[in-house]
Order: structure tokens, then sequence, then C-alpha cells
């Protein structure tokens, strides 16, 4: 049966990226009944209709395993969810699913946020594959960027970084551009000798398109050693992570309050010893009250505290679900 009866209430907490998915059948008292895990959700790739066909797998595991066919309310924190009306047709597409009562769509960006606060309050940076920025505020105003890619103003990412990468190597290999050791250690990644070799291998498909992430690491090791343009290219994403920290926290008018900045996906969280101290001298200088910190909490948390915000659940409720993924 499902847990829809007055005062009970329910959330359906799911965080689907890229590459998987979380979900949780969670109470309005933080009580987690269930989880499960899916695979990514591409609905650019596969149609809205697929996407949530492969949604409905590990949703109904989770229902299965909690005992309900329905929910309160569905929390959603979802990848490729990039404008607010993408977040309204994939809001109207899960609502016809019958899984909640109501249902709320956010960018997935939002979970890590708020999986890193107390309450909803703050601002995110993440920088995976891609980058993004959200704030938000308890009164339920938020801050957040298109985040498309170039046509949206937008650099860096994992991708961006290991393509800013691959220019710089070629460049320097041919004798249009300042010398980097990039220019070794990009193709030595893949056991070639040049960047030429390396090249042909990318533009004749020898390495598949999905390896360029592989250089990401290389990059950031290249410039540990001291490299001056690998250096340089970490400089360029601490500048612009700390830009949009520093823009998000002015038009949510928290620049001059004490705030929680989140840094979060794999690329920030990494552990880049150039990149933190890059990032936090910035924020220090442009946003001293900001207050810096990786999350490393798992989102679908945030997904479930988003829900549990929209039910009203008191302090004890978010307490108790947050402790069951800090166990």
């Amino acid at each position: 049966m499902g847990l829809t009866a007055p005062g009970s209430g329910s959330v359906l907490a799911v965080d689907a990226g890229n590459s998987k998915t979380d979900v949780a059948v969670v109470t309005a008292a933080g009580e987690v009944l269930a989880t499960a895990r899916g695979g990514g959700f591409r609905p650019p790739a596969v149609g809205v209709a697929a996407a949530l066909d492969a949604l409905a797998e590990p949703v109904a595991r989770a229902f299965a395993d909690a005992g309900v066919t329905s929910v309160s309310h569905v929390s959603a924190c979802l990848a490729n969810a990039d404008l607010p009306v993408e977040e309204e047709q994939l809001a109207t597409a899960l609502r016809a699913r019958g899984w909640g009562a109501s249902v709320e769509v956010r960018n997935d960006t939002f979970a890590i946020l708020r999986a890193g606060v107390a309450e909803p309050r703050g601002v995110a940076v993440v920088c995976g594959a891609g980058i993004n920025c959200v704030g938000m505020r308890p009164d339920g105003r938020t801050a957040r960027f298109p985040a498309i890619g170039r046509i949206s103003g937008d650099w860096g990412g994992g991708w961006g970084l290991a393509e800013e990468a691959l220019w710089f190597a070629a460049r320097a290999e041919d004798g249009r551009g300042e010398p980097t050791a990039l220019a070794r250690t990009l193709p030595g990644h893949f056991g070639l000798p040049t960047m030429y070799a390396l090249i042909e291998a990318l533009h004749l498909e020898h390495v598949g398109h999905d390896r360029r992430h592989e250089l990401t690491p290389v990059l950031f090791a290249t410039a540990a050693g001291g490299d001056t343009v690998a250096r340089r290219i970490v400089a360029r994403l601490a500048e612009e992570v700390t830009v949009l920290a520093t823009v998000a926290l002015t038009r949510l008018e928290l620049l001059g309050e004490q705030t929680p900045v989140l840094l979060g996906g794999s690329v920030l969280t990494a552990g880049h010893a150039l990149l933190d101290d890059g990032i936090r001298d910035l924020l220090t200088a442009r946003a001293p009250k900001a207050d810096v910190h990786v999350v490393t909490a798992s989102p679908v948390l945030g997904a479930a505290l988003l829900g549990l915000d929209r039910l009203e659940a008191g302090t004890a409720a978010r307490e108790r679900v947050r402790g069951y993924w800090h166990r």
C-alpha cells in the first residue's frame, strides 16, 4: 500500500546522473525504508519516455522493498534538467507515472548542494564531466546557470579540461604554441610516442571518444610536476569556480553573510592540491565570508532532504536521514 495517509507522508528521492541513478523511499520521520540503484538517466540520448522507463526499474525495486506502491512526494534531482522548461517537462512526465501525489524536479546539482548544508541555504559548484553552479535560500529563491556548454558561457569540467590540454599539447608539438610537458604526458598515458600519434588515434577512434576523460588526471599530474602551461589551465579552472560561486552569492544577496560554499563532482573532490589551494585563495579574497568545504555525501541524500523540506519535516527527521548515509 502507499504511504499517503494524512499526516504520515513519504518521499521518493531520486538522484539521476548520466552514469548511474540512486533512489530511496523515506518516511516523513526520516526513516529510510529502501534504496536501489539503476543505470544512467540520459533523455537527450534516448528520449524522455525511454529514460523514465529505465528509471522505473530501480523505483519498482525500492517500492517493493519498502512495501509501498506510491508516496506523498517525488523529489527528483536529474541530470540534463538544465533549464526550468526542461524541469517542468520532466515533472509532467513523472506525474504521469503516478509514483507520488506531488512531484518536484530540480537539476542534479541541487542534490549535491542540499546534501552538504544543514538548511537549504548556500551555493554549490560542481565540476565532474561538466561544470555547474546553483544556490538557494530558505525562502525559495535560487541562483542557477544554464550550464549547457560554451553556448551558455561555460568553461571547465573534465571533458573541457581534457580538450584544453590536447589543444595546448598539439600546438606545442607542431611549433604553433609554447613548449609543454603535456605534449609528452598525454600521448604517454595511452602508450603512444607523440601528440601526432594521439591525434591520429583519437580521430580514427583507435582510442575511443569516451576515454578522453582519462586525460584530466594526467593534466593535473603534469601541473603538479611544475609544467607552466598545465598550471595555467588549472589556475583558470580555479578562477572559473570562484567566479561561479561569487556570482551566485551576489545574486542571492549572501556575499556579505557567512554562507556555505560546497565543492562537488569528481574533479573538485579528487584532492588536487594546486586546484584546491587556488580556489580557497581566490574565494578568501573575493568572498571572505564563504565557508568552503568539499561534499562527499551521496547526492541522493540531498534529494531526500529536499523532499523532507517540502513535507516540512522537523530537524529530527533531517538528522535521521542524514545519519543513514553517514553510517
